[in-house]
């Protein structure tokens, strides 16, 4: 199968590594002047991988999304509606858009899918690609698990059945709305347990954990989804990746945010949790983990004070 990575960062490069690993004809396209995109031109490696001459390379979008059965967008999330247009301007009607990316649109609240399906024609089937793990560990050989979801049946299936190794193993999503908030809202809960690091109360991260997968159950509940999807892969399975690893953006950003450090590297988090702020208003949803990130961002209150809060709440059940 033809297959185009749009994006060549961490998991866009590593996604085509895999895919021509596996079997696949793989393109990457990436923008012209964009460092990670002259490397691996000119290099065919990154600091994580190196790439076979099978991968070939382009910045010219048309010739990327015409040759393509299958085309795999990983960029910033909020930079896609921006991006998708450009892509909807060629015959993509029998074409394949698997989302590799986790973000809901800051603005918006929109998830990933809806923005897509703005732009492209009805034939078009979209779908997702989340779920634990980081490309260096891939990389390495260490497996896990995955999902990919999307309101087609078919597409989800085709997808399993074409891009399933023992390095991946991928599950079936049936919940559209869960999968896409329970995966964005992973890098919130990241970021809060990287300032647990920073303020050396990483032992809190057991209560953080509990109660921030119960938090974004409500609200996937709320938005129309199955609570239960804030279990699974898309969010309590990818905690680990989020949480612990030293891999983890959002995990390292809110680290360094506490310890009055700068973090130079894209943390999908920040706007993310603008986001659920949002939706949490709209849906009439308490979140007071996604709250309590937002105002330590923002500066309105210091990251003790701001996290202290969450557990020094007011008798509350648990359930």
């Amino acid at each position: 199968m033809n297959i185009t990575l749009l994006g060549c960062g961490r998991w866009g490069s590593f996604i085509a590594w895999y895919l021509d690993k596996i079997g696949h004809n793989v393109t990457i396209w990436g923008l012209s002047d964009a460092p990670q995109f002259i490397e691996i031109r000119d290099t065919r490696k990154n600091n994580m991988l190196t790439f076979r001459e099978s991968i070939k390379v382009t910045d010219d979008l048309e010739q990327a999304v015409t040759s393509a059965d299958v085309m795999i967008i990983s960029i910033s999330s909020q930079a896609l509606r921006s991006f998708v247009p450009r892509v909807a301007e060629f015959d993509i009607r029998s074409k394949k858009i698997v989302l590799c990316m986790k973000g809901i649109e800051v603005n918006t609240g929109k998830r990933l899918t809806e923005i897509v399906e703005e732009f492209v024609p009805q034939e078009t089937q979209v779908g997702v690609w989340v779920g634990p793990g980081h490309p260096q560990d891939f990389s390495k050989g260490i497996p896990n698990c995955m999902v990919i979801d999307s309101r087609h049946d078919d597409l989800k299936h085709f997808l399993i059945n074409e891009f399933s190794s023992d390095l991946i193993r991928f599950y079936v999503g049936n919940d559209l709305i869960g999968t896409e908030i329970g995966a964005a809202a992973k890098n919130t809960i990241g970021i809060a347990a990287g300032m647990l690091d920073g303020l050396n109360l990483s032992s809190l991260k057991g209560a953080l954990m509990s109660r921030g997968t119960r938090e974004i159950a409500r609200l996937i509940k709320a938005m129309g989804g199955n609570e239960l999807s804030a279990y699974g892969l898309c969010h309590l399975g990818d905690y680990e990746a989020t949480l612990f690893s030293k891999y983890s953006h959002n995990r390292s950003f809110g680290e360094m945010l506490v310890k009055g450090e700068k973090f130079g590297l894209l943390a999908e988090g920040v706007d993310t949790t603008k986001a659920l702020v949002y939706l949490g208003e709209k849906y009439k949803v308490d979140l007071p983990i996604c709250n309590a990130v937002k105002n330590v961002i923002a500066g309105d209150v210091t990251a003790k004070d701001g996290l202290s809060a969450l557990f020094l709440r007011s008798i509350k059940t648990e359930f």
